[in-house]
């Protein structure tokens, strides 16, 4: 529905039918964005979609015992909450909260939440200084809750909130063992002496590592807000396909380039050649993992991998002329490429057609 503006036309405002399609989780993607955003600033939305929500039989009584669980917290944790000023030593903290419950104020942890509010509204607050304790009780516990769910500061710099946001992956041992690949291939090659024999085995080497990547990006394994993502519009497969981009963006670079710097090898792929077998790894492990899961998945597909690339084309030798012989069958020619490109198409498809898998929690 709509609502007139003078001068500024017709302002958007979220419906009934829209409202109860949101709860039930059947809204399209685009509509729950905009519910979400609108929410943030409206308060009789607000009260529209969280009176909607509380409506449907399954997210009823789940919300409410959310919400006991979160004042609860509150009221345990609030009391030692440390870092927040307005607790703390603040002319709201514990020290004037006495004075306003000795001038006949109560003061609760939780009594600035009230029982009917919804999102996006104003919380009611008792009154005296009550209130203010409250409010630094919140504020710190707040603080202390999320610092300690992710681990991460609220006062991250913007470029460090890009890095977590790009996945557990890129912050951890998976980008160690990239540079460890990437540079110990070129040291080999030159410091070791090896030469070129070593272009065939950074070859059947590079389409695992971004499997591996994008593995340790997306799951409840790896996010400890998992669980929270995962309702939200912004997470399931979009989130996946973000953090599967950063993983590709950093491995992709880096092992073409380590492969173009060691000596060519004749008649052997060229640096490159990886790519389409890389890309279709990666893609046949998000599909698998609709099914499975992301880590199941890409453990399924690389395990396929090495007993089928890997193991043939070591059988005549672990290096040299032998191993790039072995390897060249499965990276070069316009007909082996073509193949690659089919399958990571197919898997394309097949994890368009499963996308809203990823809407649901993965099993343990």
């Amino acid at each position: 529905m709509s609502r007139e503006r003078p001068g500024r036309g017709p302002a958007w405002h979220v419906d009934a039918e829209l409202a109860a399609r949101y709860a039930g989780g059947t809204a399209a993607e685009s509509d729950a964005w905009s519910v979400e955003k609108h929410v943030e600033a409206c308060g009789a939305c607000a009260a529209l979609v969280s009176s909607a929500a509380r409506a449907v039989p399954e997210t009823g009584p789940l919300l409410a015992d959310v919400r006991a669980a979160v004042l609860e917290r509150v009221a345990a944790e609030g009391r030692g909450a440390v870092g927040c000023p307005a607790y703390a030593g603040g002319p709201e903290g514990p020290a004037n909260a006495g004075a306003g419950a000795a001038a006949g104020t109560a003061v609760s942890p939780t009594a600035h939440l009230d029982t009917t509010a919804t999102p996006g509204t104003a919380t009611t607050a008792s009154a005296g200084a009550g209130s203010g304790a409250a409010v630094g009780v919140a504020a710190g516990a707040t603080h202390s809750a999320a610092a300690g769910a992710t681990g991460v500061s609220p006062r991250l710099s913007p470029a460090a909130r890009i890095l977590w946001a790009a996945g557990p992956a890129l912050r951890g041992a998976w980008a160690v063992a990239l540079a460890v690949v990437a540079l110990g291939a070129v040291a080999l090659s030159y410091g070791a002496g090896l030469g070129a024999s070593v272009r065939p085995l950074l070859l059947v080497t590079a389409p695992v590592l971004p499997l591996a990547g994008v593995a340790l990006s997306y799951g409840r394994h790896a996010d400890p807000l998992y669980e929270v993502v995962t309702s939200t519009p912004s997470g399931g497969l979009r989130l996946l396909l973000v953090r599967a981009a950063a993983v590709l963006g950093v491995s992709v670079p880096a092992l073409t380039l380590a492969g173009a710097a060691l000596p060519p090898a004749a008649g052997g792929p060229g640096a490159a050649a990886w790519l389409l077998p890389g890309l279709a790894l990666t893609l046949a492990a998000l599909a698998l993992g609709s099914f499975v899961g992301s880590r199941r998945g890409a453990a399924a597909v690389g395990g396929a991998w090495a007993l089928f690339v890997v193991a043939p084309a070591t059988a005549g030798g672990p290096a040299g002329a032998a191993l790039m012989a072995g390897a060249a069958p499965y990276f070069s020619g316009l007909a082996v490429q073509s193949g690659w490109a089919s399958g990571a198409l197919a898997c394309a498809l097949l994890l368009a057609a499963r996308r809203r898998s990823f809407d649901h929690l993965e099993t343990p």
